[in-house]
């Protein structure tokens, strides 16, 4: 096998014999389904108090899959723990020595964290869509993935949640302390927006631009563009790019700094 491969399948087994690997991936994977399903059974049981408006812009797919919003800070921990639980243990040392290519060892925690992360997400949001939509066709308000946005709405949600997990991991790999990282990307996804909203009304423009409000663009299944927002899939590439920055700086400080 190739130093990539053997690299590839050290990081698997790694990933996979940590506890805290599946408590994570379950929660988030419950709350994805577990809330979403709550809220779509509440709609159904207030429906008939709902005004005209109220029904006229509901939306089905979203409605569906809105507990992938907080099944996000599951999945943010864990990108964090990928990388500072071997900081923590001093695991790294012996994994840098045993690889001496620093970068194969970053991109193969990456690799295998993206797998393992959007086989789970997408499922589990696939799950959620169908129970959603399930509960929903009580009060004929359901759709199906064949309805417009809808697919990419289910899809769109897993691949947002995947990209956080990055975002989360190159911000670990850079601060290497699992509270100080964790507390980062809080600060980048929830922080970040409200401190930007105490700018002056002519820097609004950058709210579209930031993290949370870019990358979360894809979980709405309405197309509605305009000037104070992105479109579903430039917001998630925007959100792409923080990713990437994220991991390009923790390349540069791993392949620079001790471990």
């Amino acid at each position: 096998m190739s130093i990539a491969a053997n690299v590839l399948t050290s990081e698997w087994t790694k990933i996979r014999t940590v506890r805290s690997t599946y408590w994570t991936l379950l929660s988030a994977a419950a709350t994805t389904i577990g809330l979403s399903a709550i809220v779509c059974a509440v709609y159904v049981a207030q429906f008939d108090k709902l005004t005209v408006q109220d029904k006229a812009g509901f939306d089905a797919a979203s409605t569906s899959l809105v507990g992938g919003i907080l099944a996000q800070l599951a999945i943010a921990v864990l990108g964090v723990l990928v990388i500072t639980s071997e900081y923590g243990s001093g695991m790294i040392r012996a994994t840098l020595a045993a690889v001496p290519q620093r970068l194969t060892v970053l991109a193969a925690k990456a690799t295998v964290f993206t797998a393992v992360t959007i086989a789970v997400t997408t499922t589990a949001c696939f799950v959620a869509f169908f129970i959603g939509q399930g509960i929903l066709s009580a009060k004929d308000t359901g759709v199906s993935l064949g309805s417009p946005n809808a697919l990419r709405t289910v899809v769109g949600t897993g691949l947002y949640l995947a990209i956080l997990g990055l975002l989360a991991l190159g911000l670990g790999a850079l601060i290497r302390k699992t509270a100080g990282a964790i507390t980062a990307i809080v600060g980048v996804l929830f922080v970040l927006p409200v401190l930007t909203s105490f700018l002056p009304s002519s820097m609004d423009a950058i709210q579209k631009y930031l993290p949370n409000n870019a990358g979360q663009r894809i979980l709405t299944a309405g197309s509605t563009t305009g000037d104070d927002v992105l479109s579903a899939w430039l917001g998630l590439g925007v959100f792409f790019l923080y990713a990437a920055v994220a991991l390009g700086a923790a390349a540069v400080t791993l392949v620079r700094r001790d471990a």
